[in-house]
């Protein structure tokens, strides 16, 4: 009998998985208009088939102005019968199932914006909505942070109603809670800018109104940076102190992640450079070009490492007693027992389990099993070619 360690019932607070392997939000491009598509709930049933403790439905946007670009999935009232039939077609298939909540701030190029320009923390240039005529992101006023907690809130209390097993916050990548805790990006003067304590002011309060929500026993999972991975950014110590802080706050468990999207794209992916399918994918022709230009000094090649977070995360896991979930670089089953050994009570997997869906099964038959991944990242042009798959 195979007795992994990662194949070992876990607890995220009240609510019981089957392992201790979570498919953790990948972008998958399968929500046209915004609105799920049949592909969306076979790719996550096919995922718990093939036998994960729980999969992720990626980035949902709390509202309409929550999207980075038009094709990103929304919490609407026109997706509820399908978020349910999602969950309950993942549940009859064994696994546990998560969605993550996001909102893109001032990270957007969506032209469907209901107001006149995407916001966020502060005033700043808008890179990635120049060719989309956003230029500018506007300083959220507490109107607008009152208004935003209380979409979060919504959206967590329609993610339970519609068989959610759990809901994550997504605090990292540099989208709008993101933009707040990296001093990188975050420049306001007043109460919600400058210090640590001052940055996570309106985080906290967004996970304060979906804690009030849910009540205190639904799983509210957190995803944040140990590190943005750019010079002015968000560093270690930072995130030991925020880690600490969710904890207090009611956070039922932590995914460690690291990197801005728009600023330092492959600091959470690691591997090869995937930039002239990036191009044929990119339908905006001067954003195309701009690619082919300045791809090559923007998107910064970064090596790959298997379990690349593991020794900021250690430093994580030494600073709180509340589950940790430990993301990249797992592709093995010798990777899964190190991530046990050192404390982790869960291990988050992406690519791995895109191009090994079965990986878990796998696992049971062969307890070193490793992935047929070579960490090429084609897969992210594949997320805007009909969806996200690997192309091996």
């Amino acid at each position: 009998m195979n007795t992994h360690p990662a194949l070992q019932p876990g607890y995220l607070g009240t609510l019981a998985l089957r392992n201790r392997i979570i498919k953790t939000a990948t972008y998958e491009g399968m929500s046209p208009g915004g609105l799920i598509d049949d592909a969306l709930i076979r790719h996550h049933t096919e995922l718990a088939r093939g036998g994960v403790g729980m999969t992720t439905v990626a980035y949902c946007a709390v509202s309409p102005d929550g999207r980075t670009f038009a094709e990103q999935l929304q919490m609407s009232d026109a997706n509820l019968p399908m978020f349910r039939r999602l969950t309950d077609t993942v549940h009859a298939a064994g696994a546990a199932v998560s969605l993550q909540l996001g909102h893109c701030g001032g990270f957007s190029k969506n032209k469907e914006l209901v107001g006149k320009r995407p916001y966020g923390p502060s005033t700043h240039l808008n890179e990635y909505g120049l060719f989309s005529g956003l230029l500018r992101t506007r300083a959220m006023s507490v109107a607008d942070m009152e208004r935003t907690a209380e979409e979060f809130a919504a959206a967590a209390l329609h993610a339970k109603e519609c068989g959610f097993d759990a809901i994550e916050v997504h605090l990292g990548h540099g989208y709008l809670l993101s933009q707040f805790l990296s001093p990188k990006i975050n420049k306001r003067r007043d109460e919600y800018g400058g210090s640590l304590e001052n940055r996570m002011r309106f985080p906290l309060q967004v996970v304060a109104a979906v804690r009030e929500r849910v009540g205190p026993h639904f799983p509210v999972i957190a995803k944040t940076n140990l590190a943005d991975g750019v010079r002015g950014g968000l560093q270690i110590d930072d995130a030991v102190e925020i880690a600490r802080t969710l904890e207090r706050s009611g956070v039922t468990a932590l995914i460690m992640s690291g990197g801005l999207v728009a600023k330092s794209a492959l600091y959470l992916l690691r591997g090869g450079r995937p930039l002239r399918e990036m191009i044929e994918v990119e339908k905006n022709p001067a954003q195309r070009l701009a690619l082919r230009v300045f791809g090559p000094s923007v998107v910064k090649k970064v090596e790959f490492e298997e379990l690349f977070f593991l020794p900021m995360a250690r430093q994580v896991r030494a600073a709180v007693s509340m589950p940790l979930i430990l993301l990249g670089g797992a592709i093995s089953g010798d990777n899964l027992s190190t991530a046990m050994d050192e404390g982790f009570e869960f291990v988050a997997m992406g690519r791995a389990l895109l191009a090994d869906p079965d990986f878990v099964r796998r696992l049971e038959d062969d307890p070193h099993f490793r992935t047929r991944c070579n960490q090429c990242n084609k897969c992210i042009a594949e997320m805007d070619r009909g969806g996200v798959r690997c192309v091996l």
